[in-house]
């Protein structure tokens, strides 16, 4: 099992808008083949930064439901994100 952990900024303005698309991607994520888990959290004290993590049977499946997701759809989100997304997978042993 691996963990994907995401952060993400919304651009000035977008911090709600940016949190209702990435809540949207439950359904998607979570029904995507080797998805065990995805969860949203938003800054408490600054609520225009976000950290979602992911969890993976792999880091192969993450890397395919991605190649599912439709690229109009992420090209639009991208909109709503103030500067460079990171992400990194995690393991424990």
């Amino acid at each position: 099992m691996i963990t994907r952990v995401g952060q993400i900024a919304a651009a000035e303005g977008k911090g709600d808008a940016l949190f209702t698309f990435l809540q949207s991607l439950t359904s998607y994520i979570s029904g995507s083949d080797g998805c065990l888990g995805y969860e949203v959290l938003r800054n408490r004290d600054a609520p225009e930064q976000f950290v979602v993590i992911e969890r993976w049977e792999s880091a192969e499946a993450h890397q395919s439901s991605l190649s599912n997701y439709p690229k109009e759809a992420m090209q639009e989100a991208m909109t709503l994100v103030g500067g460079q997304p990171t992400a990194a997978y995690y393991h424990s042993e």
